[in-house]
């Protein structure tokens, strides 16, 4: 991996690692616009002030935006989305290993 490419990779990172930056993104990955609260609502747990200054960053990086129903992935956060996608099979897979453990 070249320099160049390290640090693109740090940078998102960087981003994602923010609490709940993941669950925002994931809460829009069916592509239908939400209000703020039903953002919120989707996201579970997150203060106002949280899910506003991840709006913020992910606004800011080009991830979402608002339209006129409320808060959508851009292009280029639906692409990030949908390559989060191959994570979710692997989280199944990651808590059944983990539940065989306990036993």
């Amino acid at each position: 991996m070249s320099s160049k490419e390290n640090v693109a990779i740090g940078q998102l990172l960087s981003l994602l690692e923010s609490r709940y930056a993941i669950r925002v993104l994931w809460a829009l990955k069916d592509g239908h616009a939400q209000t703020f609260r039903l953002l919120q609502d989707s996201v579970g747990g997150i203060t106002p002030n949280t899910l506003n200054t991840r709006v913020k960053e992910m606004r800011e990086a080009g991830l979402m935006t608002h339209g006129p129903d409320g808060y959508i992935l851009t292009t280029l956060g639906a692409d990030l989305v949908k390559r989060l996608g191959d994570v979710q099979p692997f989280a199944v897979k990651w808590v059944g290993s983990q539940a065989k453990k306990v036993k």
